[in-house]
């Protein structure tokens, strides 16, 4: 008779706890009450439209440098495109990859973001130009992130993968191209970086898309800041 009443206590205080934990763990990744409620809403999706631009504050090392240099908050960012009835980010890591949504604004620091979009979007960014937008994307998928910044195909990095897939796509050029002299490069965090990935040799004439040029390009508007 004991056992028949301990039993379905024990499996109650189990499944408690199992849901308990699930809790803990969602609010760890995503921030309590602000990125399950924001990036998997409904509303949200909502104001998503394909070719959006996405922003975020990296947790990576080289993140700070990139802000310093750059004098942004921004070191990070992707394309965001729908496939079916889900969006994800069309990104340039380690390698160029698709992620979901959820999961790329969970990796930004404290979940914050900013969606950006091509001011004209409705009539430029048509479902045959978005179709062009991923197929030029598919010749980059896969390849190695550009640790070097360097102007070419070979290897890609984040800003560089949204500049060429929307010159190439749309004939637009969003944000101004740079050198790297152009950027403040007189703090310690850059400077170590530089040497990290440089040595004595550093290219300061070799052409830059950042993030924060994207950022504040007058082509764009703000649709969405967490």
């Amino acid at each position: 008779m004991m056992k028949k009443i301990v039993l379905p206590i024990l499996l109650v205080l189990l499944v408690t706890l199992i849901v308990l934990a699930k809790d803990s763990y969602s609010h760890l990744i995503f921030g309590k009450g602000s990125l399950n409620d924001v990036a998997l809403s409904s509303s949200f999706s909502d104001e998503l439209k394909d070719g959006d631009l996405i922003f975020q504050t990296s947790r990576s090392s080289q993140s700070k440098a990139i802000q310093l240099a750059t004098n942004s908050q921004y070191s990070h960012c992707g394309i965001v495109f729908k496939e079916g009835n889900s969006f994800y980010v069309f990104e340039a890591v380690q390698p160029v990859k698709r992620t979901p949504l959820a999961e790329w604004i969970a990796r930004g620091e404290k979940g914050e973001f900013v969606v950006k979009r091509l001011k004209n979007a409705e009539q430029t960014l048509t479902p045959d130009v978005i179709q062009k937008m991923k197929e030029i994307g598919k010749g980059f998928y896969g390849k190695n992130y550009d640790s070097a910044f360097e102007w070419s195909d070979e290897k890609i990095y984040c800003s560089e993968l949204i500049w060429k897939i929307y010159q190439r796509a749309t004939g637009i050029e969003i944000g101004n191209l740079e050198k790297l002299r152009d950027f403040d490069l007189s703090s310690k965090v850059v400077k170590q970086k530089i040497k990290e990935r440089y040595g004595e040799k550093i290219p300061l004439e070799e052409l830059v898309i950042s993030p924060a040029s994207l950022f504040e390009s007058d082509k764009l508007v703000t649709v969405k800041t967490k």
